[in-house]
């Protein structure tokens, strides 16, 4: 039931799909945690990609009028978008791997995505 995301998370899913994310999840916390609402997750095939991906993210973020903090900008591993209830993670292929955070979270509601017009 994809109409349980936000529009903000839905608008920042699109914005990434546009921009050939891999792997594009978004985890539903709800009342799991009081860290945020919503989770997106994406991988990046580069340096290069994880860096346009991030940017993409902020801008989203940013035309939502939404607070944005962004972690681990220098991280060729894990850059983390915070924007209140919606935090995006950016990984490498190596650091989805090596946090697994859908495996830390796996009481979630789970969504994928292979490409926008799934939202």
């Amino acid at each position: 039931m994809k109409e349980n995301l936000s529009n903000e998370a839905k608008s920042v899913i699109k914005a990434l799909s546009g921009k050939h994310a891999e792997n594009l999840v978004a985890l539903n916390l709800g009342d799991t945690t009081t860290l945020a609402d919503t989770f997106v997750l994406a991988t990046a095939n580069s340096d290069v990609h994880m860096n346009t991906l991030m940017e993409t993210a902020t801008e989203t973020i940013e035309g939502l009028n939404l607070p944005v903090r962004v972690e681990g900008a220098g991280s060729a591993r894990w850059r983390l978008i915070d924007a209140g209830n919606l935090v995006i993670h950016i990984f490498s292929k190596q650091g989805r791997d090596f946090y697994g955070l859908e495996r830390i979270w796996g009481d979630a509601e789970t969504f994928t995505f292979e490409d926008d017009s799934e939202l």
